[in-house]
């Protein structure tokens, strides 16, 4: 490699200027998922690139990892750990044995950067023989700003310790051990010194990370029948695809067209439009024209060409479209939404699997939009550009 130099300044010009301190990313967003004990993962560590594909034969823990996100990603929106985990047993490791009490859980955690640089979240949780989180911890700087621990297991509580940097180093207090104690912070920390401060911006950008994230798996059976007018948000499931394209072909016009090319790229036969219409009965059915005349309703299209419809929607799309709760008290425009497909390229054939692939690489290289993606093989997505695989084979 060939290295290029420069004739050193005179000693009467300016100083020379040092490296220019690295610049933070304004949107928080979710840069490792950390997996210590969950599911077949152990002392794991995942990067995660703006789009990242996990792939592996089956059973080699990839929507393991996916699921762990999305718990993670439920948690940060205040939900409790049994909406997070509702099959917790599923989560412990394999071989993990009890200890005395007969208790068993798993370790998870993830890295968000954002304004205030890297901070860590770590979660410790009991499945076995009731679930609660036993430990939790938030870092910054390599400083601890909140600490959580289970001090009486008779309690349905954890003795929290978050820094304070004022008169008393640390406030202590005790947090219910059925939800994240860092999404709760807000609500108990006042602010009023330096440290409290430093907590607060650590624990909102977690949050924020964490809460734009909507979790989809098309279901191409359910997406053929009609559907009801209702909020046209799009549920994970995209059965209400004609609902929220009744909404979206009138109020998003550009981002409306940019969907009928991606479906003219990927589905079989000419598309000139996609769109709603409705039924006697007052439902609601999609429909493909053809741009001669002849409109195809979606319910004969293959399984393959509805998911591809439905993703290529949900990557063209924003927060206000999906069936999701992004944190209100942040402009959208400092927040990024993260989207979890499992099983990205099931039932595509390749020029389907292709061209999704780079409309979210697209999407992505403009900074709102981040995608962690299953598949089963990723040796087709080489050459992308943007796209990074996390290579699962054992």
């Amino acid at each position: 490699m060939a290295v290029s130099s420069t004739s050193p300044r005179s000693s009467a010009g300016p100083p020379a200027r040092g490296p220019a301190p690295p610049t933070r990313p304004d949107r928080p967003h979710v840069t490792e998922l950390r997996l210590s004990a969950f599911a077949r993962h152990r002392g794991a560590g995942f990067p995660l690139a703006p789009l990242t594909l996990f792939a592996g034969p089956s059973g080699c823990g990839k929507s393991s990892a996916l699921r762990a996100y999305e718990a993670l990603a439920r948690l940060g929106s205040g939900a409790d750990l049994a909406e997070a985990f509702p099959d917790p047993g599923a989560c412990v490791p394999e071989r993990a044995r009890p200890d005395a009490q007969r208790r068993r859980g798993f370790r998870i955690g993830c890295t968000a950067d954002g304004p205030e640089g890297p901070v860590l979240l770590d979660v410790a949780v009991q499945a076995e023989p009731d679930l609660r989180i036993v430990g939790e911890r938030l870092t910054s700087g390599g400083l601890v700003l909140l600490e959580t621990a289970l001090r009486d297991p008779g309690r349905p509580t954890v003795q929290a310790a978050w820094h304070t940097a004022g008169a008393s180093p640390v406030t202590r207090a005790p947090l219910p051990d059925d939800r994240l104690g860092t999404a709760l912070l807000p609500l108990r920390v006042a602010g009023k010194t330096d440290g409290q401060r430093r907590v607060l911006a650590a624990a909102e950008q977690m949050v924020v990370a964490l809460r734009s994230v909507f979790a989809c798996d098309p279901v191409p059976e359910l997406m053929r029948g009609p559907v009801r007018a209702g909020s046209g948000r799009l549920r994970p499931d995209c059965a209400n695809l004609a609902d929220v394209l009744w909404r979206t072909r009138a109020e998003c016009g550009r981002r409306h067209a940019q969907l009928v090319a991606a479906l003219h790229a990927g589905c079989a036969g000419p598309v000139a439009d996609l769109l709603a219409a409705p039924l006697p009965d007052g439902s609601l059915h999609a429909l493909l024209d053809r741009g001669d005349g002849v409109r195809t309703a979606v319910a004969r299209l293959g399984d393959g060409e509805l998911r591809y419809a439905a993703l290529a929607l949900v990557l063209l799309t924003g927060p206000g479209v999906l069936a999701l709760d992004p944190v209100g008290e942040v402009p959208a425009a400092l927040q990024t939404l993260t989207v979890l497909v499992d099983g990205f390229d099931r039932g595509l054939d390749p020029r389907q699997r292709a061209e999704l692939l780079r409309l979210a690489a697209r999407m992505c290289r403009r900074g709102h939009i981040r995608c962690v993606g299953v598949v089963s093989d990723a040796s087709w997505a080489t050459g992308v550009a943007g796209a990074a695989v996390v290579d699962l084979d054992p």
